[in-house]
């Protein structure tokens, strides 16, 4: 299993935030952390800034000291683009950059979230032409 931690100023904002922006309901939502279930074996976790400086405490800065600054970018392959961007529009992201094709060759849109950490909406024409051909070809 792999887990993404965002470290965040206010858990239950965030937590509301996600569920509206990835449209899922939290797998796990205790004091102290929030998790979402992205794939099978990948978690995205929600973690209060002040919990995890308890845990750092003496050997990092306060997390909060960079909040609003670009720390991370969370990339997310959607099926759905419109949905995607609606569900963006509705928790209330920041648009940051429009959909558009990007030279790398996905289509991608970005947002930051109430903390300022960057989410990519993308979609790559190379995957569904690889998912397309695996369809096809059938199971091996």
């Amino acid at each position: 299993m792999i887990e993404f931690i965002l470290y965040v100023s206010d858990q239950q904002k965030s937590m509301e935030f996600y569920s509206i922006l990835l449209n899922k309901t939290p797998a796990l939502h205790v004091p102290g952390m929030t998790e979402f279930l992205l794939a099978e074996h990948c978690k995205l976790g929600l973690m209060p800034e002040n919990g995890i400086y308890k845990i750092l405490s003496g050997s990092t800065p306060h997390p909060k000291s960079g909040s609003g600054i670009p720390r991370c970018e969370l990339y997310l392959y959607v099926e759905n683009m419109e949905e995607a961007l609606a569900n963006a529009a509705k928790a209330g992201a920041i648009e940051i950059n429009p959909l558009q094709d990007r030279d790398w060759g996905d289509r991608v849109a970005y947002f930051a979230d109430l903390d300022g950490h960057i989410i990519a909406f993308a979609n790559s024409p190379l995957r569904q032409v690889e998912k397309d051909t695996a369809a096809a070809l059938g199971p091996s």
